[in-house]
């Protein structure tokens, strides 16, 4: 198909219409135009026009308008893809940020969380140690049932401890703190060996359950943590 310009459409049209008119003029009697040689182009323009096919103009501006519309659809496509794709990349960023922060904050919830159960456990520990007795604060006595011995026990092992060292004590002396064991010497409520290692507690470790108790809660709290420490060691070895 050929192309025609709209520059040279218009050209054509012109040069047609007047080759009409001079036509016209002829027929009716009048005097040819002043300028034959302009007829005479017009003429070889008519000749040209008339050449190509009347709807082939049309034809080719509906192509070139056609053209153009695509161009803009694909231009206003590509445009519109990158915005979506920005605007995605963006929420993307976005929706990571928020769930770095939420994560974040639940891990400093449950870091506040752990502190906050250690301190209280720490305030109740230290609620219960303040509120036990001393071996010093126990009036000396001749000699000492198990319920007497019991007493003073409950009086001074932190009241969250004392189950455990009670199943100690029940294990290696049934809460008598004269026991002996005659093969190797264990002397005491925690049976301690050497015995006189409770001296460290006080002088008179051999009669006063009061100093025994103080020594095996020292002894307790620095082998094994503490006196449930120790029950948990002599469950797995029946012994401490």
């Amino acid at each position: 198909m050929s192309r025609i310009s709209v520059r040279g459409f218009a050209v054509a049209s012109a040069t047609a219409v007047t080759t009409v008119g001079a036509v016209v003029g002829v027929a009716a009697g009048g005097a040819p135009a002043a300028d034959d040689n302009n007829f005479e182009a017009a003429a070889a323009d008519t000749t040209l026009l008339a050449d190509i096919p009347a709807g082939q103009q049309a034809v080719v501006q509906t192509a070139s308008l056609t053209q153009q519309a695509d161009a803009q659809a694909s231009a206003a496509d590509a445009a519109a893809k990158k915005s979506a794709e920005e605007s995605a990349r963006i929420q993307a960023a976005k929706d990571a940020k928020s769930k770095k922060q939420a994560a974040e904050d639940r891990v400093e919830a449950e870091r506040k969380a752990e502190q906050a159960e250690k301190a209280k456990k720490e305030a109740a520990e230290r609620a219960s140690r303040s509120s036990v007795r001393d071996a010093a604060s126990f009036s000396a006595q001749g000699s000492y049932s198990v319920a007497d011995v019991k007493a003073m026990a409950r009086q001074m092992v932190p009241a969250d401890q004392f189950q455990c060292f009670s199943n100690i004590v029940n294990h290696e002396s049934t809460w008598n703190y004269r026991a002996t064991n005659p093969s190797s010497g264990a002397y005491g409520l925690m049976q301690a060996l050497p015995g006189h290692k409770m001296s460290s507690a006080g002088a008179d470790w051999q009669t006063n359950p009061a100093t025994q108790i103080k020594w095996g809660l020292s002894y307790m709290d620095g082998r094994y943590g503490s006196p449930c420490g120790a029950w948990s060691f002599w469950q797995a070895n029946n012994w401490y």
